[in-house]
């Protein structure tokens, strides 16, 4: 009975990244309304620059380039869409959004990426999840916590999000507890979990995440008043 039990979640964790492995790129924007409307749900993943963001996306659809990391912090400008399901079909799409908080980027730029991000994060009505990517040896910046202050209405009504401490090998174990109970905290009680993609920590039970999040459909309408003014950005530099 013990043996059936433990072979079933891992059974449902090969699953699931197997249906990650399906991840194609979809489109790419500068603008939320260069975006297509899509009936299917959306799972964004979101951090600073150098958090790790690409090398997750990557991690997690056992694909090497999938995502598009650059060697300059900031450089990437664009929302990245990927769509998931086997054989042609279309279960759900993953969306990587610009990183944040890079300070040699002009400011300019980042107040044209912060609008994008904003906008995305606000107004995209099938969004059904956020994954926030964090450094766990530095763990929720001020940045990461005004992102989080961004989405909480949306979370609110419905929207779910999993914050993720990437580069947790870097960490020894009393060091990581340590990390996630921080992070829990700033969170206030919302998901969060080691992840390494060297030594694979945490992918199997964030595979499963976002699959069940693609199953469970797409998110309620959004309400009017939710919608962000176009020229209030957030401040998401430094």
């Amino acid at each position: 009975m013990t043996s059936t039990s433990s072979a079933q979640p891992q059974g449902q964790a090969a699953q699931a990244r197997n249906w990650l492995h399906t991840a194609r790129f979809l489109t790419t924007a500068a603008q939320l309304n260069q975006l297509p409307p899509l009936a299917v749900p959306e799972i964004a993943f979101v951090g600073r620059s150098n958090a790790g963001k690409s090398t997750c996306i990557n991690t997690l659809t056992q694909q090497r380039q999938l995502a598009y990391a650059s060697k300059t912090p900031g450089r990437t400008q664009h929302i990245n869409l990927f769509e998931l399901g086997k054989q042609g079909a279309v279960d759900a799409v993953l969306t990587d959004l610009p990183g944040y908080g890079y300070a040699a980027v002009p400011r300019e730029a980042k107040i044209r990426w912060q609008q994008v991000m904003a906008n995305y994060l606000m107004r995209r009505e099938n969004l059904r999840a956020v994954v926030m990517l964090c450094d766990s040896r530095h763990g929720l910046t001020e940045l990461d916590e005004g992102l989080l202050e961004i989405i909480r209405p949306r979370v609110q009504d419905g929207l779910d999000f999993l914050v993720l401490l990437t580069k947790a090998d870097k960490l020894n174990r009393a060091e990581g507890q340590k990390a996630l109970s921080i992070a829990k905290l700033q969170t206030a009680g919302g998901g969060v979990r080691l992840f390494s993609a060297l030594k694979k920590t945490g992918v199997d039970e964030v595979s499963l995440q976002l699959m069940q999040w693609a199953q469970s459909g797409l998110p309620q309408p959004l309400p009017e008043a939710e919608q962000p003014e176009e020229d209030e950005p957030p401040a998401l530099d430094e």
